[in-house]
C-alpha cells in the first residue's frame, strides 16, 4: 500500500519538433545558468532514507540537483541532503549532483540530426523530466515499517511523513531500498537502486546500484529509436558543501563556505590507511582566506569562542563494481576512467540536449581522464576559496566507460557514498580544549602536544581514517550480498506520556524474539531533540521490562527520548561477540514531553469539574472535538490512584487506573460497557494505590489504601 509521497509539481513542457520551442528551451537553460537558479520541468517526487546516522532524500529525476526540493536559489536551502550526524540540525553536505549519459555519433529521432556527441543530463541545475530523463517507477521498500511513536497522544516522530513505505519485504537484506527507474531520450534506460542500512557499523553510507540498458525507448510513450550506441560514458558529479552549521549560526557570514567554494577534492587509488587498492574520491572543508590562518581554520571552528566546529566531516564515493563490458560482469578495476574535478559554475553545467556545442563540451569533461594532480594536490596548504577561477568552487567528477552498447546490452555500476568524522561528543571536547589553550593536549595516537592547532587538526583529520573504514565496511557489505549482522528490531510501538511527577514510557515486546536479545536501553535529552542523548535506564533479557517511569525530570523543561533493543553479540557472525543496538532513529521523539499539572496534596482538595455537567451548556464546559464528546475532569487527585464510578444505587460502571503522576484525570461519560451514561447522580471513589511523598520535603502526603469520594450530577 502506498501511503504518501513528498511531491513538488513544476512547469510541464513536452518535447517538440518545433524549432522555436527548442530555442525557447535553450534560452531558458542559459537563463538559469546565468542567474544561478535551478529548475525541474515535470512532476518531481522525493523519498527519504532516514533509518541510520546518515539521512538523505532522493529524487525520481535520477539525481539530486541543486536546490532540488526548492524553486529558488536561497542560500539557506542550498545545502540539502547527506545529513550527518542526522540528529543534529544544519548537518547537510550535498549541494548538487548530476547524472549524465553520453555517446558519439548519435542519430537523434526528435531533431533529425546526428550529433557528434549526444549527452542527456539530470543536473546539476536543471532536469527535464518529461523530455530527457523520464521516470516510470519510484518506490521505497522497507524490511519493516518505522515504529509508531506517540508522545502525549500526538505522533511523536517525523518518520511518519519521511519514512513512508510503498511496500514491506521482510526478506530483503537492506533496511530500505529505493527503486528509481527512468527512460532517457537517447534510448538508455536507467535503473537506480539506493540501499540504506540501520545497523550501527553500516549506517553512515548509502549504496547505489545502477544498471544502464540500451532499450531504444526514447520517451514515456515507448517510442523506439533503436541503434548501437558507441563510446558510451556514464558520468556522475558531486558538489559537496561544508560548514553549513557555521553559516546558519552566524560565525561564517558568507554562504560560499557552505555551498562549496572552499571544498577540497581528492582522488586515491590506494587506501591511505592500509595500502590496499581502492577507487575512491573524497572531499572536505578547506580553510578559508578571511580566517586567522590555515591551521587555525581547519574544521571550521568559531574563532570567537564557539562550542563546536562545523567542518569536521569527510564525504566521498568509492567504486565497488563496474562491469568490464556488456556481457562481461567481471569488475573492471580501471574504472572510473575519468576523475577530473569540475568548476561548479563554469564547466558545462547547463543542460540542453539539442545544443551540439554544449553536449561536446560536456562529453569532453566526461572523458577527461585523470588529472596529473588532483584538486587537493594543487590547492595543497593554500586557501581553497581563492584557488581557481570558479566562484562556485569545484566538484568531484566521475566517468565510467567508454562502452559499446548494442540494442539490449547493459552495464552495471555500483557505488557507495559515505560520510564520517569525529563524533559530536569528541567535537565538543576538542573544541572546548582548543578554546581553553591549556598547553597540553592528547592526540589521537596517544601522544601529546602543546600546540592547540596541532591538537585540533589531528583530531579533525582523523576523520580520513574513519571515512576509509566506512568504505571498507561498504565493500564488505557489497561482497556479502548486503547480508550483514542485524540488531534486534525496534519495538513496533513506543509511547511517551507526560505526568505530574514522572514521564511514563511504554513499548511493545516484538524485539524479545530476536536471536541474542538482551533487553532494552532508554536514552534522554533535555530541551532540544537535536543534541546528545544520555542513557538513563536499561534492562537485560533476565529482567526485561516493557515500561519505565522516568521520575527525574524537572518541572519547566522539555524531554526527548528514544529506546533501542539490544543483543548480546551471540548471533553476530561478522563481528563475533560484539553487541549491537537497533537504530535510535526509529524511535527518537521529535515532540517534547514534560511534567504536567502536579498531583494534589490531600484528598480534601479533589474536585469534579463541571458539576453539574449539563448537556444544554456543553459549549461552556469541558469537551473535545468542538465539545461534541462529553468530558468530566477530576482535579487535584493523588498521583497514583484508582477511580471507581458508581451510580447512586451503588452499581460500578467504570474503573479508571490513574498512573501518570498528574493531578488530573478525564472521564468521557462512558461506562465500561461502552454506553453513554444517563442523567442522574453519580459517585466517584478515589483510592490511593501507592504511598506518595512530597519530592522536596519527603513528607508523606498519601498512603496506599486511603480513599475518599465525590458526588456529581449529569443532566441530559
Amino acid at each position: 500500500m502506498k501511503y504518501y509521497t513528498e511531491r513538488n509539481s513544476f512547469v510541464n513542457m513536452k518535447n517538440s519538433r518545433n524549432p522555436m520551442l527548442k530555442f525557447l528551451i535553450i534560452g531558458l537553460c542559459l537563463s538559469f545558468m546565468t542567474q544561478g537558479f535551478s529548475q525541474v520541468f515535470g512532476p518531481q517526487e522525493f523519498k527519504w532514507i532516514r533509518v541510520g546516522d546518515l539521512r538523505s532524500f532522493y529524487s525520481n529525476a535520477g539525481a539530486e540537483i541543486e536546490f532540488c526540493r526548492f524553486t529558488s536559489a536561497v542560500s539557506e536551502t542550498q545545502n540539502d541532503g547527506l545529513r550527518y550526524p542526522a540528529q543534529f540540525t544544519f548537518q547537510d553536505h550535498s549541494v548538487a549532483k548530476s547524472l549524465r549519459i553520453g555517446a558519439t555519433n548519435y542519430a537523434d529521432a526528435v531533431s533529425g540530426e546526428t550529433y557528434a556527441h549526444k549527452v542527456v543530463s539530470a543536473g546539476t541545475r536543471t532536469a527535464y523530466m518529461e523530455t530527457e530523463l523520464m521516470p516510470y517507477e519510484f518506490s521505497l521498500t522497507g524490511k519493516f515499517p518505522s515504529p509508531l511513536v506517540v508522545v502525549d497522544g500526538l505522533t511523536g516522530s517525523n518518520n511518519f511523513i519521511q519514512d513512508i513505505l510503498d511496500d514491506v519485504d521482510a526478506d530483503q537484506a537492506p533496511d530500505r531500498i529505493i527503486e528509481n527507474n527512468l527512460h532517457t531520450s537517447m534510448g538508455v534506460d536507467v535503473k537506480r537502486k539506493i540501499l540504506g542500512f540501520s545497523q550501527e557499523n553500516h549506517d553512515n553510507y548509502m549504496i547505489y546500484e545502477y544498471v544502464f540498458k540500451n532499450t531504444g525507448v526514447i520517451d514515456s510513450d515507448g517510442t523506439l529509436n533503436t541503434q548501437t550506441l558507441n563510446d558510451v560514458m556514464f558520468h556522475f558529479q558531486y558538489r559537496y558543501g561544508f560548514a553549513f552549521e557555521a553559516f546558519r549560526n552566524g560565525w561564517v557570514t558568507s554562504a560560499s563556505a557552505s555551498w562549496g567554494r572552499n571544498t577540497v577534492n581528492h582522488t586515491v587509488w590506494e587506501d591511505p590507511t592500509n595500502g590496499d587498492p581502492i577507487r575512491a574520491q573524497y572531499s572536505w572543508y578547506g580553510p578559508v582566506s578571511p580566517s586567522p590562518g590555515y591551521a587555525a581554520d581547519i574544521g571550521a571552528p568559531n574563532h570567537t569562542g564557539g562550542a563546536v566546529m562545523a567542518g569536521t566531516q569527510y564525504v566521498g564515493i568509492v567504486t565497488l563494481h563496474a562491469d568490464t563490458a556488456p556481457g562481461d560482469q567481471t569488475n573492471d578495476t580501471n574504472q572510473p576512467t575519468t576523475t577530473m574535478y569540475l568548476g561548479s559554475d563554469r564547466d558545462a553545467q547547463g543542460v540542453n540536449q539539442y545544443s551540439a556545442d554544449l553536449m561536446t563540451r560536456k562529453y569532453e569533461f566526461m572523458t577527461a581522464g585523470h588529472p596529473e594532480l588532483t584538486h587537493a594536490e594543487q590547492v595543497d596548504n593554500g586557501f581553497a576559496d581563492v584557488w581557481g577561477i570558479d566562484a562556485g568552487g569545484y566538484a568531484q567528477g566521475q566517468g565510467f566507460g567508454p562502452y559499446t552498447l548494442n540494442p539490449g546490452d547493459s552495464i552495471r555500476i555500483v557505488l557507495a557514498e559515505a560520510i564520517a568524522g569525529i563524533s559530536r561528543e569528541k567535537n565538543l571536547e576538542v573544541t572546548a580544549n582548543w578554546n581553553d589553550e591549556s598547553g597540553s593536549y592528547e592526540l589521537p595516537d596517544g601522544s601529546t602536544t602543546s600546540d592547540a592547532n596541532t591538537y585540533k587538526n589531528a583530531w579533525v583529520q582523523s576523520g580520513v581514517d574513519s571515512l576509509f573504514q566506512t568504505f571498507r565496511m561498504a565493500k564488505l557489505c557489497f561482497e556479502n550480498d548486503y547480508v550483514i549482522p542485524q540488531p534486534p528490531p525496534p519495538p513496533t510501538t513506543f509511547t511517551v506520556n507526560s505526568g505530574g511527577d514522572r514521564i511514563i514510557l511504554e513499548w511493545s515486546n516484538e524485539s524479545a524474539t530476536a536471536p541474542g536479545f538482551d533487553g532494552f536501553a532508554i536514552y534522554r535529552a533535555m530541551n532540544r531533540a537535536d543534541t546528545i542523548y544520555t542513557k538513563i535506564w536499561e534492562c537485560d533479557a533476565a529482567n526485561v521490562a516493557y515500561t519505565y517511569s522516568d521520575e527525574t525530570p524537572a518541572r519547566g523543561f522539555d524531554y526527548y527520548y528514544y529506546i533501542v533493543a539490544k543483543n548480546d553479540g551471540s548471533a553476530n557472525d561478522l563481528y563475533p561477540g560484539l553487541p549491537m543496538e537497533s537504530s535510535k532513529h526509529f524511535t527518537m521523539t521529535s515532540v517534547a514531553a514534560n511534567l504536567k499539572r502536579p498531583a494534589g496534596e490531600n484528598l480534601e482538595d479533589i474536585r469534579v469539574v463541571p458539576n453539574p455537567f449539563d448537556i444544554r451548556s456543553r459549549a461552556l464546559q469541558f469537551g473535545e472535538e468542538n465539545n461534541l464528546v462529553d468530558r468530566i475532569t477530576f482535579f487535584d487527585i493523588p498521583p497514583l490512584c484508582n477511580i471507581m464510578i458508581y451510580t447512586e444505587r451503588g452499581d460500578l460502571i467504570e474503573k479508571i487506573s490513574h498512573t501518570n503522576g498528574t493531578g488530573d484525570e478525564y472521564w468521557h461519560s462512558i461506562t465500561s460497557a461502552r454506553q453513554l451514561v444517563v442523567s442522574g447522580v453519580y459517585i466517584a471513589v478515589f483510592e490511593v494505590t501507592e504511598d506518595y511523598r512530597d519530592p522536596d520535603t519527603q513528607e508523606l502526603l498519601f498512603s496506599k489504601g486511603e480513599s475518599t469520594y465525590r458526588k456529581f450530577t449529569i443532566i441530559r
